[in-house]
């Protein structure tokens, strides 16, 4: 039983929803529970507001943390879907154990996330390029500074509407010759903070010279490309579509699976394999290589213009045909505007 504590007055009228900038504006509740004496316990949902951690917090020197992100959207008639949640919970639990975090019960899960939806369904605008962002995470919050997993936990979801990301940008990337996001035998596979925290460096070094995102290279050699900054990487060379395989260093992204689902289901032949940094340049040489675009829950589909390799920079063709089209159905399937044949979508009644 969720113990539900209702704002006296929303903060509705005071959000401008044409100048939303992403993440930033959030809506008036949260869920919260906590994991203490080896079980969750005390559900809530209560108005959002700031929360008092110790400072020996262990998250705060131990970093464990992980989170996921998914989406609410509405449709015409005004009902409200979700895209695949099922598979947010599970990595959100993979994500856990591989940080020695205890795993979330999924009623707390799901009953937490239909109820905070339900609750502020409000906040959730019509028309596509309208959604909610939906944050769940926790953390380590027992107070401690011993260098051991926590015996507390904190888990929370807070949502936030939010309109397109990155939308009418042109994206330049670069490729990364001397960092990489995660390593053999580590969490790149994880939603966890740190694998953020460390990007950010590299990141914004590359935004100084122009670039929108950086697509990692391998840590052995830096030969083979990754991930593009928080996304995962498709490469269209002649009739086939190309990403990397998922492993201990690549996140397993729900629209990347998705999109790969999609892909074949139009008959695109799709490969999930190692691919070289020299095979896209001698690809885009050859005039293969028609389209790059990376995929993730904020973007969805966002095709990427050109990309740099010691320092030459290469631009790609201003097709993104099947991009385009891939995008398209997937927004589709998500506003609940043309059939979701694989039944990926869960109605919040």
């Amino acid at each position: 039983m969720i113990d539900i504590q209702k704002v006296s007055k929303s903060k509705l009228d005071n959000v401008s929803f044409e100048k939303l900038d992403f993440g930033k504006t959030f809506t008036d509740h949260m869920f919260i529970c906590h994991y203490k004496n080896e079980e969750w316990t005390a559900p809530k949902i209560k108005p959002f507001q700031p929360i008092t951690l110790d400072p020996s917090a262990s998250v705060l020197h131990y970093g464990q943390a992980v989170f996921e992100g998914t989406k609410a959207f509405k449709d015409d008639k005004g009902k409200i879907w979700l895209f695949r949640p099922d598979e947010n919970f599970k990595r959100f639990n993979r994500s856990a154990h591989r940080l020695q975090i205890p795993e979330l019960p999924e009623n707390y899960f799901y009953e937490g996330l239909k109820k905070l939806i339900q609750l502020d369904s409000e906040w959730i605008r019509p028309g596509v390029g309208n959604s909610l962002y939906i944050r769940p995470f926790v953390f380590a919050s027992q107070p401690t500074v011993q260098a051991t997993a926590s015996l507390e936990y904190i888990f929370m979801i807070i949502c936030s509407p939010v309109k397109s990301y990155y939308d009418g940008v042109e994206i330049n990337v670069l490729i990364a010759e001397e960092y990489s996001r995660a390593a053999n035998g580590g969490i790149g596979f994880a939603k966890a903070a740190g694998n953020y925290a460390a990007q950010f460096y590299p990141t914004s070094e590359a935004l100084k010279k122009g670039f929108q995102q950086i697509i990692w290279t391998d840590a052995d050699k830096h030969e083979y490309l990754e991930e593009a900054g928080t996304m995962n990487i498709f490469f269209k060379i002649n009739d086939t579509l190309i990403t990397s395989p998922t492993n201990d260093r690549i996140l397993d992204g729900v629209t990347r699976k998705s999109v790969i689902a999609l892909a074949k289901r139009k008959g695109v032949k799709v490969e999930e394999r190692p691919i070289r940094v020299s095979e896209i340049i001698d690809a885009h040489i050859q005039g293969e290589l028609s389209e790059i675009f990376g995929t993730g829950t904020a973007v969805v589909i966002l095709p990427i213009n050109s990309f740099s390799y010691k320092g030459i920079s290469y631009t790609l063709p201003k097709k993104n045909n099947l991009a385009k089209n891939l995008k398209e159905e997937l927004i589709g399937i998500q506003y609940n505007q043309i059939e979701d044949p694989l039944n990926w979508t869960l109605s919040i009644d």
